[in-house]
């Protein structure tokens, strides 16, 4: 390229570095997080552009991502997990060298051998329902794949090999899977052509400038979209309650009585099974998540004492999920969960869970009508890369009625040992019952699915409650040993 033309390229170059700045500092604003993907074969240039890119954008709110093979703690997570613990806040802008499709593809052809997962067609439906997450959550996605002539990789690939500094980067993990890479990526992008940018890489000046003005079009898009919403009528947050609901819970009233002398018996036994059941996940590599939910008083916190009385504490964690941070906050709100999950042959237990966005978050207005009904699809979606990933995952309501509910408040507020378990927060809950009701009734029907079922568990009586609770555990653990 003649000196002439690359002025022309650099004079141009400088006024979209221009643009992308103030962009990215007006868009921080609006709290809108933005993601960055750079697919393409091996030394087709994204090194080149990802580089140019993080130089024209403010590096406080910038951060660069590589996809590699996977570590140790990775192998152990979901699929997706990586990706998800580092997706941006909704001030940050992410930049993935490669991404979750070349880990796809990488998995799909052995280059990376997995043995977790029953079939690639189930990691590619992961990636549409990750991705439609986030952007249904503001997230703007900009996925660029960079293609190259042969010749011209080929001489990017002599030159690294000619310079010892630059030596390693000839040797990326993936540098032997370009055909198989290249066939895969090439299919994925022209079935869902609307959602990619295709840069045919010539030389930098061109391909360079080229990025940037997609990034600038697309975030110039965006800012219009914002500063339109910005003029709206705030979304609705009235929950949406209509008093119309399968009445689910209705199934699970009454009592059932157990004696001390039968309870205690059975618990000794059935605690050491839980034990044996521990050793047997943590040999076998399956990871067991244990979710509890329930009215106030109704004795999760109970029942996850009796389940893990006589475990090893190196195999389990307990998660307690409180109001979010306000790092959690600036997240999506499942991204805080995406980084509890456990690892294979551990044990995660939830006191509450990612069910507060159908429940509290609802009824209390924290989260907006689209929030929560969107929610719904997305914690099925989250739970299913759970299941698919080989987890048990087990959810109990624990049910209790109101006028159980009402005396164990009473005999909390009269014992000096427990008052402190009682708070006014408890007591302005039990006033929206009939709310709750409604909202525990509606999640229970639009996320009970087949390998995450939710097990209601009649907690009036709390020697019963914690019986049925452990017997169905054990079951179910029993029954995927089984079945390996």
């Amino acid at each position: 390229m003649e000196e002439k033309e690359q002025k022309k390229y650099l004079k141009e170059k400088e006024k979209l570095v221009t643009k992308v700045g103030y962009l990215q500092r007006v868009l921080k604003e609006y709290k809108v997080p933005v993601m960055i993907v750079f697919e393409g074969v091996h030394a087709s240039g994204k090194g080149r552009l990802s580089n140019e890119l993080l130089l024209a954008l403010d590096s406080r709110y910038t951060k660069f991502y590589a996809t590699h093979a996977p570590t140790e703690t990775e192998r152990r997570k979901p699929f997706l997990w990586q990706y998800f613990v580092n997706s941006p806040s909704h001030q940050e802008i992410y930049i993935y060298y490669r991404s979750w499709y070349s880990l796809y593809i990488a998995m799909k052809n052995n280059i990376i051998k997995d043995s977790l997962y029953d079939g690639s067609k189930l990691l590619l439906q992961e990636i549409r329902n990750f991705e439609k997450t986030l952007r249904n959550d503001g997230t703007e996605l900009i996925k660029f794949y960079v293609d190259i002539e042969e010749d011209k990789q080929k001489e990017h690939i002599r030159r690294m090999y000619d310079n010892p500094r630059t030596m390693w980067k000839a040797q990326e993990y993936d540098r032997d899977n370009d055909e198989d890479y290249k066939r895969e990526m090439e299919k994925i992008v022209l079935e869902d052509q609307n959602s990619w940018h295709r840069i045919k890489y010539e030389t930098s000046f061109v391909s360079v400038n080229e990025v940037l003005e997609t990034i600038v079009n697309r975030l110039e898009k965006r800012l219009k979209k914002e500063k339109k919403r910005a003029e709206e009528e705030p979304e609705k947050r009235d929950g949406f309650f209509n008093g119309k609901y399968p009445d689910i819970l209705k199934k699970y009233e009454g009592n059932h009585d157990l004696s001390k002398e039968d309870y205690k018996d059975r618990l000794d036994r059935l605690q050491k099974e839980m034990r044996d059941i521990q050793y047997t996940l943590y040999e076998r590599k399956i990871p067991l998540i244990l979710v509890f939910e329930g009215w106030d008083a109704a004795g999760k916190g109970g029942n996850i004492k009796r389940i893990i009385q006589q475990l090893d504490p190196t195999g389990y964690e307990i998660s307690t999920t409180a109001a979010p941070t306000d790092i959690e906050l600036r997240h999506h709100y499942l991204w805080r969960f995406w980084k509890q999950v456990p690892k294979t042959g551990h044990i995660s237990i939830y006191d509450r869970s990612w069910y507060g966005r159908v429940m509290v978050e609802r009824v209390e207005g924290f989260a907006s009508n689209k929030d929560v009904e969107r929610a719904y699809e997305e914690i099925n979606d989250f739970e299913t890369s759970l299941t698919n990933f080989g987890a048990i995952v087990l959810k109990f309501f624990i049910h209790i009625s109101k006028e159980e509910q009402l005396k164990r408040f009473e005999a909390r507020q009269a014992d000096e040992n427990k008052v402190w378990k009682i708070t006014d927060e408890d007591w302005r809950n039990r006033e929206k019952w009939d709310l709750y009701e409604e909202a525990i009734n509606d999640m229970l029907d639009k996320t009970n699915i087949k390998k995450a079922p939710w097990l209601v568990i009649n907690g009036n009586n709390k020697r019963y409650a914690r019986i049925t609770v452990l017997e169905t555990v054990i079951t179910a653990c029993t029954e995927r040993f089984l079945d390996k």
